[in-house]
């Protein structure tokens, strides 16, 4: 099923557009909010909230790309979902994944709160640009996706710990240039 058929639909109101978009990003959008809760059940709820997000923003918003609309709004969602959880200490998530970036992040930023501070995003999706595209797509899959180390040296051919030092070199690169652009940590 083609993407822009399935806003079409959404647009005309068609309740298809939900059954197609979760056949075909079912399994993608469960997989983010998985990472992200680590608990089955609280993956499946958060998909299905995603579901009904989409239905309620498209309309007026019209996605260029249907996976990247669908994949930002179950990340938001399963975030959203992990701070309520975290609150009442249920889950370590996504608190690994802050744990290893926070010492590239400046310390006068609270990590989960201010993560997306804006400066600070720009200046990552800049560091980001100058990577190569491998390590780029690695990075963005483990902090952003929340893909585990083991499964991303699964997929590139190297073992855990290669695929640990290599990522411990990426965070230690962006404390760099972050360092390099003025911001201490």
């Amino acid at each position: 099923m083609e993407d822009e058929q399935i806003i079409k639909w959404y647009l005309e109101r068609n309740e298809k557009a939900l059954k197609e978009t979760q056949n075909k990003y079912g399994s993608y959008c469960f997989g983010i909010a998985k990472n992200i809760l680590t608990v089955r059940e609280d993956a499946e709820e958060c998909v299905n909230d995603t579901w009904h997000l989409s239905w309620n923003k498209i309309p007026p918003v019209i996605p260029v790309s249907l996976k990247a609309f669908l994949g930002k709004l179950v990340r938001d969602t399963a975030i959203s979902q992990y701070r309520a959880n975290h609150a009442k200490k249920r889950y370590r998530g996504m608190e690994m994944l802050f744990d290893e970036l926070e010492e590239c992040i400046p310390s006068d930023f609270d990590v989960e709160e201010n993560f997306a501070h804006q400066q600070l995003a720009e200046w990552i999706n800049n560091w980001l640009g100058e990577l190569p595209k491998e390590d780029r797509v690695l990075f963005i899959k483990r902090y952003y996706y929340g893909d585990a180390v083991k499964k991303l040296a699964k997929v590139t051919g190297c073992t855990e710990n290669q695929m640990a030092q290599r990522m411990l070199k990426l965070r230690k690169k962006l404390k760099m240039f972050l360092y390099g652009n003025g911001v201490s940590v």
